[in-house]
């Protein structure tokens, strides 16, 4: 009997552990769920103004594609809500099987006892049992063994309540497992109506789009020669960065050198080497090398360049808009008007461009850069010592389309990289 008891506890403390479990990811899919339903008001919000224009523009599509993408992720969440949901009330079944098996088999050796304790209840059975004990330390234990079983009886009771309340404690939550996976389907089937209700939307933008080719493929030549200036600054702050450094090396080389020469000595062999490869010239000191591993260290988990993102209206790579390819070294992303951007780590400001009107700002982390476009303004300069989550200036807004946009771009060297894989997930 010892050993169920063990068991029964060892059954409860998994089972709680199990449901603390679900409990945290079932909160952290609301969680995002919540943020996308966020991102997706705002989008809608700039939709509807952008389609008071009696023609549609590239801006409209960036945004219904955006929208579209965010529908069909929150739809993903959805569905990850209801396999969490299928699973714990599959558990939550089997616990309520179990705790009834369970509940029973105590009831049986309950009434067991109880029926033993009345066909022995009387005094004179009780006293003839320890009499007729062999010695008084027999006598002893016959005496102890009545008191246990009485005892025994009280826990047994105990157990058997303790197991009815976590029997209708699992009936309670398989109910509302079951409540909430209703919503869940009903809150899915809506969100694929409106997803198919956009896509419409998104064909019929196109649709128009294709009847103004002439000027979609102006504005489209218009923003490519931006994003060149854009990505040739940022290449030519890069360029500068590593004569530097290789200028810092030589120098250290020529004084080591002639120090060398001074005491009539062999130049040291410690002396530093440009390195060839120019994707690791950005980490020539301890300094540098450092702020380059806490830089790494933090991949995934940096802070987004703006506090209140909408969306990424495009993604890093290629992508086709109106069947012209075209490649993003970085990401846009969608903000509010007058907001702040923000560097997402530690590092050194080494460049500041004005480009078309708008200013770039280029961060060195060590051996990384991060790179930030479309600025109305900015509140930095070359040089610069800034911290995580400083205020590099403010996002630009396009005064034809009224949108909020910045880019964002992740270097390691000249190597440009996907800043979706350093920034927290949103």
């Amino acid at each position: 009997m010892k050993f169920f008891k063990s068991g029964l506890f060892l059954f409860l403390l998994i089972l709680l552990g199990a449901v603390k479990t679900y409990a945290q990811s079932s909160s952290e899919l609301k969680k995002q769920r919540e943020q996308l339903t966020q991102q997706l008001e705002k989008l809608n919000r700039d939709f509807e103004e952008t389609s008071k224009n009696k023609r549609s523009t590239l801006k409209q599509l960036e945004t219904i594609k955006a929208q579209i993408s965010l529908r069909e992720e929150k739809i993903k969440n959805i569905s990850s809500g209801i396999r969490l949901l299928d699973n714990q009330i599959s558990d939550n079944t089997n616990t309520v099987h179990s705790l009834q098996s369970q509940l029973d088999q105590l009831k049986k050796e309950y009434a067991a006892m109880v029926l033993f304790a009345f066909r022995n209840q009387s005094a004179y059975n009780k006293l003839m049992f320890i009499f007729v004990a062999k010695d008084f330390n027999q006598a002893y234990k016959r005496l102890k063994y009545l008191q246990q079983i009485g005892s025994y009886r009280q826990r047994q009771a105990a157990y058997i309540s303790g197991t009815e309340k976590d029997l209708n404690h699992k009936i309670v939550e398989l109910d509302k497992n079951k409540k909430e996976k209703s919503t869940l389907l009903q809150d899915q089937e809506k969100e694929k109506q409106t997803l198919g209700k956009e896509k419409n939307t998104q064909a019929q933008v196109v649709v128009d789009l294709s009847k103004h080719q002439k000027q979609i493929k102006q504005e489209q030549a218009a923003t490519q020669r931006k994003l060149s200036k854009i990505n040739r600054a940022i290449a030519e702050a890069i360029r500068k960065a590593i004569e530097e450094d290789n200028r810092r090396i030589a120098a250290a080389n020529a004084a080591a050198a002639e120090k060398a020469r001074a005491e009539n000595r062999p130049a040291p062999v410690s002396v530093r080497k440009a390195p060839a490869k120019t994707s690791d010239v950005l980490s020539t000191t301890p300094e540098a090398a450092k702020l380059s591993s806490d830089f790494l260290g933090n991949r995934g988990r940096l802070p987004w360049p703006v506090a209140n993102m909408v969306a990424v209206t495009h993604e890093y790579g290629v992508y086709y808009i109106e069947g012209i390819k075209d490649e993003n070294k970085g990401i846009n992303i969608k903000t509010e008007s007058g907001a702040s951007v923000r560097s997402v780590f530690e590092g050194e400001v080494i460049q500041v461009y004005n480009v078309e009107g708008t200013y770039l700002v280029v961060v060195r982390h060590g051996g990384y850069l991060t790179a930030y476009s479309n600025l109305k303004s900015v509140s930095v300069s070359k040089g610069q010592k800034v911290s995580t989550k400083q205020t590099l200036g403010i996002a630009a807004t396009d005064s034809t389309s009224g949108d909020t946009e910045i880019g964002f771009e992740v270097y390691k060297g000249q190597s440009d990289m996907n800043p979706r894989q350093w920034l927290t997930p949103q």
